[in-house]
């Protein structure tokens, strides 16, 4: 994807039937960002990143942000900031598809 250019992150949105899917939107030693796409009852399990930050922005769907002892909702409008070290994950926990858009830095 060529850039700068104004995007719709849903229209890049890539499912799979069993797993997480992925498509990445950009992508520079700096910074990362893509999509996390759920299928209903797909989750992305509990995990940490040493030395990166990741913001998550729900796009589409309701679902659950996984913190280590706590579960938050989320839905469409809401985001979530899990600084380096903090363990993270989600769960489409709903009965629609689940699009959340991730910022990463620096990118992996």
């Amino acid at each position: 994807m060529d850039h700068p250019a104004a995007i719709r992150p849903e229209q890049h949105a890539v499912f799979r039937p069993d797993k997480m899917g992925k498509a990445t939107l950009f992508e520079s030693d700096r910074l990362l960002v893509g999509l996390n796409c759920f299928e209903p009852g797909q989750d992305h399990a509990l995990h940490a990143h040493a030395g990166m930050d990741k913001v998550y922005q729900v796009i589409e769907g309701r679902g659950l942000f996984l913190l280590k002892g706590r579960e938050i909702p989320m839905e469409a409008g809401v985001m979530l900031v899990a600084p380096e070290g903090v363990p993270h994950g989600i769960r489409n926990s709903g009965d629609e598809r689940l699009v959340v858009l991730t910022v990463l830095a620096p990118s992996p």
